[in-house]
């Protein structure tokens, strides 16, 4: 399903504030990544594959101006098609992402590129959530999901986590004057308590284990057959 509300929370800047800092962290991840195909999942609204020079760069999702119209939990791709997939928010606000991430492991070639934003519980803006009268829009009405237990779904996938980077420190406030008076918890949650950024970006590599084949032994001489003789009477009474 899509997410009613996103599109208007984009326009505040509290939404400014948050995708300004994943579209930088987006962009230094995959511009150094290479290959044929490249799928970003969700959030039509930015186009975070624009650092990347993969050949055939394509977005899908359920709603928007997308290439591909489809339910994520049903890829119409190919297995082992796709080098490199970008998940913006999209396993804290669509129903079954344990699903979803099955189905990117299904498309993603061996050593294929995964990279996740998401909203961290452990932060001001989780824990803004908690608040008895919080807001039910976007983006407060999600299950977030800490990056602990995403990357223990991932280590069932056999994803390895490659690097992870957490941001937007400042309180979720609706106005830009407050956003900047906090500015300042940027550089200090860096430094500070770099776990409790209100969100996370995640990359991780499909890892396929290695496969030993065994081979029948064309390739081996057979031991020469000794030929047979028979015993005659007299060598049987000569071995008693």
């Amino acid at each position: 399903m899509s997410n009613p509300g996103i599109d208007e929370w984009l326009e505040t800047p509290q939404g400014r504030y948050v995708m300004a800092w994943e579209q930088e962290k987006v962009d230094s991840v995959v511009s150094d990544l290479f290959g044929y195909n490249a799928l970003q999942l969700g959030l039509p609204q930015y186009d975070l594959l624009a650092q990347n020079r993969i050949p055939l760069r394509q977005s899908a999702g359920d709603s928007g101006g997308v290439d591909v119209l489809c339910d994520f939990r049903e890829l119409p791709f190919a297995a082992n098609s796709i080098d490199l997939v970008v998940l913006p928010h999209v396993l804290e606000f669509y129903e079954d992402p344990h699903q979803i991430l099955r189905e990117v492991e299904r498309v993603l070639i061996p050593d294929g590129q995964l990279v996740i934003t998401g909203f961290n519980p452990f932060s001001l803006w989780g824990l803004r959530r908690r608040l008895p009268k919080h807001s039910r829009r976007f983006p407060m009405n999600g299950n977030y999901i800490s990056v602990l237990r995403l990357k223990d779904w991932l280590q069932l996938l056999s994803f390895e986590v490659d690097r992870g980077n957490f941001g937007c420190y400042a309180p979720p406030c609706h106005e830009q004057r407050w956003l900047k008076r906090w500015h300042f918890m940027e550089a200090a949650g860096d430094r500070w308590w770099s776990f409790a950024g209100g969100v996370y970006l995640l990359r991780a590599v499909k890892r396929v284990r290695s496969m030993r084949l065994i081979l029948p032994p064309w390739g081996q001489k057979k031991l020469a057959r000794k030929p047979f003789t028979a015993v005659t009477q007299k060598e049987i009474e000569r071995g008693r």
